[in-house]
């Protein structure tokens, strides 16, 4: 029987260059500030014990960016993979297949609002759920069945809440 993942992290991507600068959207990378401020924040939330074994990415470069820096931060530095499925508009079926063909303990996928807030709800099993996740917030999900069944959220973390940098 594979190992299904039993914690799923679901990440916003942290704070990018703005859509109105005329870069195509595909190719709007993340801004000093927001890489500075989620790294902090996941350095402070590995010392509390975030681990992940692999991570999963929409192909749009802030969201690649941003798990280059999960992963740095990370002990292992966990594998990061390209995954269509997280791209806007996110594909809720092949994301929860893709994960269950990593046998992976603790998977991380990383992608963009809206559809970051209904993957969390799809998660913990009500798909309904109105669900804010901020610029660069990780959401933590219990999954005792496996991914595609409901799970728990045990925490959603912002950079915010962590602490300002003065």
């Amino acid at each position: 029987m594979p190992l299904l993942a039993t914690r799923l992290y679901v990440v916003r991507h942290a704070v990018a260059e703005d859509p109105g600068t005329g870069i195509d959207d595909h190719a709007r990378r993340l801004t000093g500030k927001g890489r500075r401020r989620f790294g902090r924040m996941v350095r402070r939330l590995a010392r509390m014990g975030l681990e992940v074994d692999v991570i999963a990415t929409s192909p749009l470069v802030r969201c690649r960016e941003t798990a280059e820096i999960l992963a740095a931060e990370l002990v292992g530095q966990p594998r990061i993979e390209v995954v269509d499925a997280l791209a806007p508009s996110s594909d809720w079926q092949a994301i929860v297949e893709w994960t269950v063909e990593q046998e992976a303990a603790r998977v991380a996928w990383v992608g963009h609002a809206p559809c970051v807030g209904r993957l969390v709800a799809l998660s913990v099993g009500d798909g309904s759920a109105a669900i804010r996740m901020q610029k660069g917030a990780i959401a933590s999900i219990t999954l005792d069945d496996g991914p595609g069944q409901p799970g728990e959220l045990d925490w959603l973390a912002v950079p915010d809440m962590l602490g300002r940098r003065r």
